[in-house]
């Protein structure tokens, strides 16, 4: 599910198609990327999982199935096409959304987006809208990437990422000009 769904939560339940509840255990989460890790124990109840897909050959004007609890709706199904597979939405460096216009309301947050295969191309995150509600514009976290962040969470509870100690500048006219470089590409390592 999404970070922003369970944060602050003193007790988590996951409530199943039929009503069944199980009160689940947070194994880990990451604010950064938005995606939170739970465990529950089943018991005797049987679940089936549905399959990841793969994120990276997802095109724009691909269908897509959105999936979720809008507004207290459960199992509300919506589907659309997909607009970015690379969208920042100013959230931050560790994702870059898929864009649909499958309706996605308050309540979708971390449920499936699917492809038309119905795979798993992303996890309902994000909308952009200044009434509230869906106006076409939903962001998901791609499959691939919420797959290593979730293999990390599951592992270790927390993610873990490389941090490079230097701080970087634009290379400008003037840089470029001062150094001798032919063009404006690239970055400057400044410290």
């Amino acid at each position: 599910t999404n970070n922003h769904v369970i944060e602050g939560a003193d007790e988590i339940t996951s409530i199943m198609a039929d009503n069944t509840e199980f009160t689940a255990e947070l194994l880990g989460r990451d604010p950064k990327a938005d995606l939170a890790v739970l465990k529950f124990d089943p018991k005797d109840k049987e679940l089936v999982s549905v399959s990841w897909g793969d994120s990276d050959i997802a095109r724009v004007g691909d269908q897509t199935i959105a999936i979720g609890n809008p507004l207290g709706l459960g199992g509300t199904v919506t589907a659309g096409i997909i607009s970015a597979i690379s969208r920042d939405i100013g959230n931050g460096p560790y994702v870059k959304f898929i864009q649909t216009d499958a309706s996605i309301n308050r309540g979708n947050s971390g449920g499936p987006l699917f492809n038309i295969k119905g795979e798993v191309i992303g996890i309902n995150t994000a909308i952009i809208s200044q009434t509230g509600g869906s106006i076409g514009l939903g962001f998901a976290i791609p499959s691939n990437s919420a797959k290593k962040i979730i293999t990390q969470l599951k592992d270790f509870g927390r993610t873990k990422r490389g941090w490079l100690g230097v701080q970087i500048t634009v290379v400008t006219k003037e840089i470029a000009e001062s150094l001798g470089l032919p063009d404006e590409k690239g970055a400057f390592v400044s410290n």
